[in-house]
């Protein structure tokens, strides 16, 4: 199993990478604070007199304003492939009142930003209405459903990927090695000691030499505490003989 264009989406929309804003009408990009609720809507947190605030001010006689969000994914380590560019469009509307106060607590879930404190002040938060999702990887261009990116949920692994990546490398090279040249059997042995590259719920990518390969989980995993769980026979192969 490997994860969907829908959970990769969702997982590159979900507020820890950075983000860039195009406007209707509007010059840009512009830079953009973000995150993905639970509900699928992109909530944006920006200076009330930013340049973001200023460039989503409506047309007179409607409340809201279509603008696409720009994606691109930040590989966690060297030598690690990337996951691809999402763009999310949709229609953005400031929120006041009860409604901002409630997506200031939503957006505190995901990222508990001090500056949402200010929110009603110095800053505001607008929610973006998806209305269209499109995912690229290795120039191909997948449309992902606005539903299935709703009810997609974000890889819990991927805030941690580069500490699980780089605790693999630092303290259990040789049991990983092990691990994925018994997994190979004698299909393909690498010259070099094979190196964890990516994680997800789903399993890990190898590098080989100059190859890649995708070793699965039994199982999806839930969390870190889920993953020790499941790699504990790996990292302790004599323990479980």
């Amino acid at each position: 199993m490997q994860p969907t264009p829908a959970e990769v989406a969702r997982t590159l929309a979900a507020g820890h990478l950075p983000a860039v804003a195009h406007i209707a009408c509007r010059p840009g990009p512009i830079p953009v604070r973000h995150v993905t609720d639970a509900q699928g809507h992109v909530l944006l947190l920006s200076p009330a007199d930013g340049a973001f605030s200023t460039a989503l001010r409506p047309q007179p006689g409607t409340d809201d304003t279509a603008m696409v969000l720009d994606i691109t994914d930040v590989p966690p380590v060297a030598g690690s492939p990337g996951l691809g560019r999402v763009w999310v469009s949709g229609w953005a509307k400031r929120l006041e009142g009860d409604e901002a106060l409630q997506a200031t607590l939503e957006y505190a879930e995901i990222d508990a930003s001090g500056d949402l404190l200010d929110v009603g002040d110095s800053q505001v938060l607008h929610r973006m209405d998806v209305a269209e999702v499109r995912f690229e990887r290795n120039e191909k261009l997948v449309d992902v459903d606005p539903d299935d990116f709703a009810v997609a949920s974000p890889d819990p692994l991927r805030q941690i990927e580069f500490d699980l990546i780089t605790d693999l490398a630092d303290h259990h090279l040789a049991e990983m090695s092990a691990y994925v040249r018994r997994q190979l059997g004698s299909t393909f042995q690498p010259k070099d000691e094979p190196r964890v590259v990516r994680m997800d719920r789903y399993g890990f990518l190898v590098r080989l030499d100059e190859k890649l390969a995708r070793l699965a989980f039994p199982r999806p995993v839930t969390d870190r505490h889920d993953l020790a769980h499941l790699l504990h026979p790996v990292l302790c192969h004599r323990c479980g003989s």
